[in-house]
């Protein structure tokens, strides 16, 4: 098995090491952390917020003074696998290596060899703006010592190869768990190689595991690849953080890969009925006459919305999720669906916060999580103001 899995990957990439690379940093979604919007690709300088503040991504194109053109191989692996920078800093997890050291050296060797053929920029710009005691970048030492363990990848002989495929993908590469795995007051994991979702700048990436209700259990093969694919399948559309993933990333994938990923995601999950979530609040008046007057012209007073343009509410895993951050930040500051070629329209909705106050948001809101046989946690007028 473990001989199969090389060879269908080795057959899916058979181009030059470049070419092959330019594949695989669109697999990483590279360009969405080090490219300014609206700047040169991978020219860094983009600042990623974080809990502990804002970090600044680095220069990824050949450029001598401030990018990587002094880097040797052995360096750019280092980097990527060990968070070890050619001078000895560490880096910050911000940089996903904890999910890179998982990655092959010959695939990252690729990644390094497109990167080589980029135009040099010249950006200094690196750093963070942390507080104290987290801008002690040598600190970073004894995080390490407690959550980094590298391990490569090694393919389960009693699973498919397209499984295997899809397992590499999203453990590594895909560096899934770092939008979709819950974090401690350190930003580790709780729970390594766990996709039961976590908070990303105001957003909820949600649970990606079995669970009927608030995961992938109501999802099929087909609806995890055509929402890859486009940012839209029916069930939802892809926005904030995730609209990013799908436009500079999956949907630049192939099929073959994005069933791998489905596959893998897919494989476990239960087959039960849904179950009953936590109680939610009574649909209380208030929430439903917002409802019928703000949002039933869009999302429909079924909650079905319309496929493509407005995504369902009645039944939605995002809906449902454990934590109501998506929703809060949707209603309350709006947000834009992912715009691909197989679907370019990129519907957006507009923020009701100007109109909304906390306790009228956290009605409508505490309504649409227990309308239509949803079953979720109410929405609070604090949890409102935070979102705020």
């Amino acid at each position: 098995m473990v001989g199969l899995f090389a060879s269908l990957v080795a057959a899916a990439h058979a181009e030059s090491p470049a070419e092959r690379g330019r594949y695989l940093a669109a697999v990483g979604d590279c360009v969405a952390c080090h490219t300014v919007p609206g700047g040169t690709p991978f020219a860094g300088g983009r600042a990623i917020e974080t809990p502990f503040g804002p970090i600044i991504a680095p220069n990824l194109t050949p450029d001598r003074a401030s990018g990587l053109g002094t880097w040797s191989d052995a360096d750019f692996l280092g980097a990527m696998k060990r968070g070890v920078r050619p001078d000895g800093a560490r880096l910050y997890p911000a940089c996903p290596y904890v999910y890179f050291s998982t990655v092959r050296d010959e695939d990252l060797l690729a990644i390094r060899a497109f990167l080589a053929t980029l135009a040099p920029v010249a950006n200094p710009a690196r750093g963070t703006e942390f507080g104290f005691p987290f801008n002690l970048r040598p600190l970073m030492v004894f995080w390490d010592a407690l959550y980094f363990r590298p391990t490569p990848f090694m393919p389960d002989p009693s699973r498919s190869a397209e499984w295997n495929r899809g397992a590499y993908l999203v453990a590594g590469l895909g560096h899934c768990g770092a939008c979709h795995g819950a974090k401690g007051a350190l930003g580790a994991n709780r729970a390594p190689g766990a996709l039961d979702g976590g908070r990303v700048r105001g957003w909820f990436a949600p649970d990606l595991g079995g669970d009927p209700r608030a995961g992938l259990g109501g999802w099929s093969l087909d609806d995890i690849e055509r929402y890859l694919a486009t940012g839209s399948n029916g069930r939802a559309l892809a926005a904030g953080p995730m609209a990013e993933v799908v436009e500079n990333s999956t949907a630049r994938m192939t099929a073959a890969d994005l069933r791998a990923i489905a596959l893998y995601l897919k494989q476990d999950a239960p087959l039960s009925p849904p179950g009953r979530g936590p109680s939610a609040a009574p649909n209380d008046n208030l929430g439903a006459a917002i409802y019928a007057d703000a949002c039933a012209a869009c999302h429909r007073a079924s909650g079905e919305g319309v496929p493509g343009l407005f995504p369902r509410l009645a039944g939605s895993a995002v809906v449902q999720s454990a934590r109501p951050d998506t929703l809060i930040t949707v209603v309350l500051h709006g947000s834009r669906a992912a715009a691909t070629n197989a679907a370019p329209t990129g519907p957006a909705m507009p923020g009701l916060g100007w109109r909304l106050d906390d306790a009228s948001a956290a009605a409508v809101l505490t309504y649409i999580r227990s309308a239509w046989g949803n079953e979720a946690a109410p929405v609070s007028g604090d949890a409102v103001r935070r979102g705020r």
